[in-house]
């Protein structure tokens, strides 16, 4: 497979290459020449999560769901779009206001992320499912061996993943209860997602209760038993 180097001369309509480069900060200040990204990222969202969905399907038969939903978050989060994007120099590319622009936008990894799957969206209206496979196989579903190998991470930081791939705020947690004298305390923490209370979590410190509250929380709203995931 021949490797794109070049992202706009894999465009047929270069008009559609453009549109996926544009913030919508950019089409405030120039009197709405032509439409922001964002119905480009919210397709380019779907198709993505769908590649990578098949791909791990196939690659790991005997790996159960928690598996599969914990390593395609830590493949499409924030970060990796972020990396996806510096690879390719689309920082450089999108059009922003002045005032994004001054304000870091360019090096902005939530931004680039999302110019990624931007991307990924008008590549499928443009040349149709293989071209966006291809880019996200090229780009995103690399090193995959060495990716699996990997530690999971701890219940905080996989829920977080998770949770940001979904496109929500991250996780917040509270300390609702605290009992016990100075040495021998429990704590009990309620995490709370996308402003719902979704799970609790106790232990012998803040950090350890909030662990469990995130372990609960991938249990019962992500539907993952990390006791399975291996």
């Amino acid at each position: 497979m021949k490797k794109i180097t070049n992202i706009e001369s894999t465009f047929k309509n270069k008009a559609l290459f453009l549109q996926a480069l544009t913030h919508r900060s950019w089409v405030n200040e120039n009197d709405k020449k032509r439409g922001t990204n964002e119905r480009l990222e919210f397709l380019g969202d779907a198709i993505l999560e769908f590649i990578v969905s098949k791909k791990l399907y196939s690659k790991f038969p005997d790996k159960e769901e928690g598996y599969l939903t914990a390593l395609r978050a830590n493949l499409v989060n924030t970060k990796n779009l972020y990396d996806v994007a510096e690879k390719i120099g689309l920082g450089e590319k999108i059009f922003l206001s002045k005032g994004e622009e001054d304000g870091g936008g360019r090096n902005n990894p939530s931004l680039l992320a999302d110019t990624v799957e931007a991307i990924i969206g008008a590549l499928f209206i443009d040349s149709g499912l293989t071209k966006a496979e291809e880019f996200i196989k090229e780009n995103i579903l690399v090193d995959l061996d060495k990716r699996a190998k990997a530690p999971l991470k701890d219940p905080k930081s996989l829920l977080q993943e998770v949770i940001q791939a979904q496109k929500l705020p991250a996780p917040k947690y509270s300390v609702i209860d605290e009992i016990g004298p100075d040495h021998d305390k429990k704590f009990t923490v309620e995490v709370i997602i996308d402003d719902n209370r979704r799970a609790k979590g106790e232990g012998r410190s803040k950090s350890e209760a909030e662990q469990m509250a995130a372990k609960n929380a991938l249990s019962s709203y992500c539907e993952i038993e990390l006791d399975n995931i291996k």
